[in-house]
Parts: C-alpha cells; structure tokens; sequence
C-alpha cells in the first residue's frame, strides 16, 4: 500500500518501522477509518503462533504430513516417509 509523506516522518519520530505498520494492517481491527492491534489482541495472536509452533513441531517430527483431497473432500493422511513402493511390491510379490 502507498504511504504518504507524512506517515513516513511519524514513523521515523516514534520509531515505528514498515514491517510493524504492515503487520497491524493484516492483523488490527478495524474501527471506522483506523486499524488497530492492542495489546488484548496481540497477546491473543502470540498465543495463536505458539499453538501453530507446537503443530508445526509436531509435523517436522513426523517428517512431514500428506493430505490426499480431492474436490474438497479429505480422504487419508500418513506420514511422508511412511509409504515406500519398494516395500508394496515387495509385499505384493511375496502375496
């Protein structure tokens, strides 16, 4: 989004850098012509990272997740490495 003049010197004067403006523009709330990020609502999104970290962490420990969809519709999950087409025809030679 384009600034203007005059954002970029508050910016400067209060030490309010484009990467913070930037994120109370994804993540404030709108009240009439302003967005606004409050501390209420921070500490609600750092709660909502944290929760996503811990997922996250769970998934790399797995070694990753597939989901198999189709239109919309989920129809299994496993874990990457869990499938191996070596050990399928291996198996189906041995049936």
């Amino acid at each position: 989004m384009a600034r203007t003049r005059h954002i970029h010197k508050r910016m400067s004067q209060r030490g309010i850098n484009a990467r913070l403006v930037d994120l109370v523009s994804s993540y404030g709330v709108e009240h009439g012509d302003k967005l606004i990020l409050d501390k209420k609502n921070t500490e609600a999104l750092l709660k909502a990272i944290d929760t996503f970290r811990k997922d996250l962490l769970v998934v790399h420990a797995k070694g990753g997740l597939v989901v198999v969809e189709q239109d919309g519709i989920q129809i299994t999950t496993y874990a990457v490495n869990s499938y191996s087409r070596e050990k399928a025809g291996a198996q189906h030679a041995i049936g």
